[in-house]
């Protein structure tokens, strides 16, 4: 959890110059050359027609990738990606970025036509009612074309989603769900003395002791066996930790809303970096002092009236609820403790960020801190997105785990 107890002494960090990716939608539909926008009045015959055209070519597409690619038994080219990445180091310079469909994630209350409309190929090709069906009608199929991953020949296939401060395993219960039945393996890691592991809080002194769980899970994974570890808000910390113990075991590291951590930082030397008298964080905040109040903290819990505002400022009411009855206390110790990363542990492991645009938590101006600080390989951008993607954006985040997970060696 984003930790602001003072403001920070230390002089500004010069930054590195880092491009910054936005998504946009995949699909632009634009039937009418005379405006740049749509009107609320119905539209023409013609721009109908287009509109028409344009969603069945994006199903007709769709049908032929199921049934093998294009005929000489060869694939056709497509580019999958649902959010923007960093260019190659060889683009040239003001060469437009590609744009991406992660803005949007689609709900499970659109009137879309059912799956087997899309993909039965004896079917009548479904009639278009409005350009808004249309433009719905290829925003699901370009997220069925997304989806169709071939696990078997990935690195690795298998996910493990490492939670933040206060949360559990519970909070990727979506993420768990959309990834399996995208054919991944998924691990939930509940980090001790959160979810439902029994340990008390207050009585976690180290790091080492927190992230125990996530290290012993890595040391019983088979010999050549390897994971993608995804780490949310404190969790980066955590997973930064595991990759220097167990570099060889790790292909990818996922940092969502995360700290990113430098050798020598703290999260606490990171939380710190944004904070003042009146900073959200700073109310929320309820230190405990299981020792006596003579004492350092043993941990710090979370005003439950503050709780949507401060991670859920986009979230499903029902994801509040369930957060609200299941967050427990985060250690403090484990906050406090500077990390040690060599360049040979977890230098080697490929990081990647994914940014949360409308974050009250770890603002995306921290973030991007942290990403000059030390760049990943690639940084992702979901917009509309509070501090929990999994519950405010689960199909975009899905959708940028899946592209991650594709992102071949360089």
């Amino acid at each position: 959890m984003g930790l602001c107890l003072s403001r920070s002494s230390t002089p500004p960090v010069k930054k590195r110059q880092s491009k910054r990716l936005t998504n946009q939608a995949t699909a632009s539909v634009n039937g009418g050359a005379g405006s740049n926008r749509w009107s609320r009045n119905r539209s023409s015959k013609r721009e109908d027609s287009l509109i028409q055209e344009r969603a069945l070519a994006a199903i007709l597409f769709q049908r032929q990738l199921q049934n093998g690619g294009g005929g000489g038994g060869g694939g056709i080219p497509f580019d999958r990606s649902t959010s923007l990445r960093y260019p190659n180091s060889n683009s040239k310079k003001n060469q437009p970025l590609p744009r991406s469909s992660s803005s949007r994630a689609r709900s499970l209350t659109d009137p879309l036509l059912q799956p087997h409309q899309l993909v039965n190929q004896h079917a009548d090709p479904p009639k278009l009612q409005s350009i808004g069906e249309a433009v719905r009608m290829i925003r699901f199929a370009l997220d069925i074309l997304v989806l169709e991953v071939k696990v078997d020949d990935l690195e690795t296939n298998h996910f493990v989603l490492v939670h933040g401060g206060g949360f559990g395993a519970w909070c990727w219960y979506k993420t768990i769900a959309l990834l399996e039945e995208a054919g991944f393996k998924v691990t939930a890691v509940d980090l001790t003395g959160s979810g439902i592991h029994s340990f008390d809080t207050n009585s976690i002194a180290s790091l080492s002791q927190y992230v125990q769980p996530l290290t012993d899970f890595l040391e019983k994974l088979a010999n050549g066996e390897k994971v993608i570890l995804v780490g949310h808000d404190f969790g980066g910390a955590c997973i930064s930790f595991a990759m220097e113990l167990h570099s060889f075991k790790v292909s990818k590291a996922v940092f969502v809303a995360a700290a990113m951590l430098t050798s020598g930082q703290s999260a606490l030397d990171i939380f710190s970096q944004k904070t003042d008298s009146n900073d959200l964080m700073r109310q929320s905040q309820i230190f405990i002092y299981a020792n006596g109040n003579d004492k350092p903290p043993t941990g710090i819990d979370l005003d439950k009236s503050l709780l949507r505002d401060l991670l859920f400022n986009h979230s499903p009411a029902k994801d509040v609820a369930l957060a609200s009855v299941s967050m427990r206390p985060i250690p403090f110790s484990p906050v406090l403790e500077k990390i040690c990363l060599s360049d040979s542990n977890y230098g080697s492991v490929r990081r990647f960020y994914i940014e949360t645009a409308e974050d009250n938590a770890i603002p995306i101006a921290l973030q991007q801190n942290m990403i000059s600080d030390d760049p990943p390989e690639r940084v992702f951008h979901l917009k509309g997105t509070d501090h929990s993607p999994f519950f405010s954006k689960p199909q975009a985040l899905h959708r940028t785990l899946v592209e991650i997970s594709r992102i071949p060696s360089t």
